[in-house]
């Protein structure tokens, strides 16, 4: 077959990154916004979040970074045949380094044995990037900041636990999963989106459950018994008075997404990806029209 002729996308993905470290998602604005009116006048949670609020304009406004954590990048790339992965994760990493020049993203990438911060945002597996072929004729990018705060406090489970009579059911699921979000607390930067996947062995749990962190928080989940249980899990753990960073309040979680994977009969891993208020992500769709290139962002 003969080979698509790829243009430097470069500036586009430097574009998709600045859109994501300095401009929130609409659903994620309008959940704070929701979340602050159900909160008492003149409590901890209701200014936190005035506070929040505030700040995702000014970002805006001042195309700043949201947070000053500006996270790890995670990229999921699915492209039609005889589009060069190598060609995009090359462009991906030269957009990393020039979105760090120009203060979109602050330098995160530390190599593991020196602690040498290489200063661009690039490095061995860094950023993080998923490539998923596809039968659509048009490249799709989703971009996902993953702040390291929100990052310490996800976690993964092995059912059964007696500890918490969590068995190797939704009901298990739904055990450990208010276990995670109250064993967080505020250490997370609460309100949380929480990223759910039952299944899969322990890596590909932990894959699972952040790919759930980049859907929409108004979308439903097709399976209805996950939809049911993503609805209870948003009620209980709001009911546990967590509260925005901690502080107590009505509101400790903005969403639930549930993912699932099938796996060994003698496994069975639930792993809770904590993503904090600050849930950066962005989408980019490329249509390649032999030298016409169309770029569009949502």
């Amino acid at each position: 077959m003969e080979k698509i002729k790829q243009p430097d996308l470069t500036d586009a993905f430097t574009e998709l990154i600045r859109r994501a470290a300095t401009d929130l998602p609409a659903d994620m604005e309008k959940a704070l916004a929701d979340a602050k009116g159900r909160e008492d006048d003149g409590s901890a949670a209701k200014s936190t979040l005035e506070t929040i609020l505030n700040n995702v304009k000014l970002a805006r406004k001042n195309a700043t970074p949201i947070c000053q954590d500006t996270g790890t990048p995670i990229f999921e790339i699915r492209y039609p045949l005889g589009v060069s992965t190598r060609v995009l994760a090359d462009q991906i990493r030269k957009a990393a380094a020039t979105a760090t020049e120009r203060a979109y993203l602050r330098p995160n990438a530390v190599d593991s044995l020196t602690g040498k911060n290489s200063g661009d945002n690039t490095g061995v597996d860094f950023p993080t990037m998923h490539f998923h072929e596809w039968d659509e004729d048009y490249i799709q990018v989703d971009l996902l900041l993953k702040g390291g705060g929100c990052e310490n406090v996800s976690t993964q489970y092995k059912l059964p636990d007696g500890g918490l009579k969590a068995g190797r059911d939704l009901e298990g699921v739904r055990r450990v999963v208010l276990d995670a979000v109250h064993q967080a607390q505020g250490k997370g930067c609460a309100p949380a989106v929480l990223g759910v996947a039952v299944g899969g062995d322990r890596g590909s749990s932990y894959l699972k459950s952040k790919e759930q962190l980049f859907r929409k928080l108004e979308d439903t989940n097709p399976d209805a018994q996950l939809a049911d249980l993503e609805d209870r899990l948003y009620e209980e753990t709001n009911e546990l008075g967590i509260g925005p960073m901690g502080f107590g309040g009505k509101t400790s979680v903005l969403g639930v997404k549930v993912g699932v994977q099938h796996r060994l009969p003698a496994s069975y891993f639930v792993s809770v990806a904590y993503m904090c208020w600050a849930n950066r992500r962005a989408r980019m769709t490329i249509q390649l029209n032999g030298e016409e290139v169309e770029v569009n962002y949502a």
